[in-house]
């Protein structure tokens, strides 16, 4: 495991045990006042405890080298990791609802409400706010997939617990529907934050674009020796894994003069793409192509 990847899961020790923290401080509370927008809340934390322990099990499968059996390497494990948070947000969204029309159905016991709770629900908040900005930064920094969605998993807990104590405070007034009330809106929240991780892992998984071939074409194009390049195709994630494949024309005529040809344009493209992998396969200077194709 590299130094990236080992700081990874470093970051998601320590945030599995804050969220353990949390959690635990949620349930308790959610039991003493009987609110079922705070349950919903510590439902949620929950799924933020399953997910950073799905992230510790993605990070590490996607960590190993190219094998036999996974020679373009094993980093979709993360994007994999990161669509099973977006299900677990989709399940704690159902939960939501269905306990939410429950209640209004069937009804429920008054909440019970106190300073601690707000103050606890406060601490809470908190935390949160410390755990979305340390992911955040590290997940920007080593550009994993996994930090970023299980940060924008728990951002949307502290939108979800910010909802809850408005609600809090209201039952504390006296407005006991508040409680039933808010527990949609919250539903819509935490659906919102599993819709946004979904959509920035599929194209890594569906092999989507990953990079402009016109912008291939005019890096390779500078490269004294190419007369041209086409089929050129790309896939991964930028910034992440990136694979590029081209076929390249060249004014060599020797295989020795082609290669070293061949390897300009590859360090042109790994300066500004790496980490990347490039295949090129060589076209002898008269074979016709139309270079117009990526102006």
């Amino acid at each position: 495991m590299n130094k990236r990847d080992r700081r990874v899961q470093r970051v998601l020790q320590i945030t599995l045990v804050l969220n353990l923290v949390v959690m635990i401080m949620k349930l308790a509370v959610s039991w003493y006042s009987g609110s079922l927008s705070l349950f919903v809340d510590a439902l949620h934390s929950m799924t933020d405890s399953f997910n950073n322990i799905l992230g510790l099990a993605a990070n590490h499968a996607a960590a190993a080298e190219p094998d036999r059996e996974h020679p373009y390497g094993h980093q979709k494990f993360e994007a994999l990791g990161a669509l099973a948070i977006a299900a677990f947000l989709g399940i704690t969204c159902l939960e939501i609802v269905r306990g939410a029309i429950d209640r209004i159905i069937h009804g429920s016991k008054p909440v019970q409400m106190s300073e601690s709770v707000l103050w606890v629900m406060l601490a809470v908040l908190g935390i949160n706010i410390l755990v979305v900005l340390y992911e955040r930064n590290v997940g920007k920094r080593t550009k994993s997939q996994i930090l970023l969605a299980d940060a924008a998993d728990t951002m949307s807990d502290i939108w979800v617990t910010m909802v809850v104590i408005i609600g809090l405070v209201g039952v504390w007034m006296g407005y006991q529907w508040l409680d039933v009330v808010l527990a949609f809106p919250v539903g819509v929240l935490v659906l919102k934050s599993g819709w946004e991780i979904l959509r920035s892992n599929l194209p890594w998984l569906v092999d989507e674009m990953a990079i402009d071939p016109k912008h291939i074409h005019r890096h390779a194009m500078s490269v004294a020796g190419v007369a041209g390049c086409h089929d050129i195709t790309s896939r991964g994630l930028l910034g992440r894994q990136a694979f590029i494949e081209m076929r390249l024309v060249v004014t060599a005529t020797d295989v020795d003069s082609a290669h070293k040809i061949v390897k300009k344009v590859e360090n042109r493209l790994k300066a500004h793409y790496q980490p990347v992998r490039i295949a090129i396969s060589i076209e002898p200077l008269g074979y016709c192509i139309d270079n117009n194709a990526y102006s």
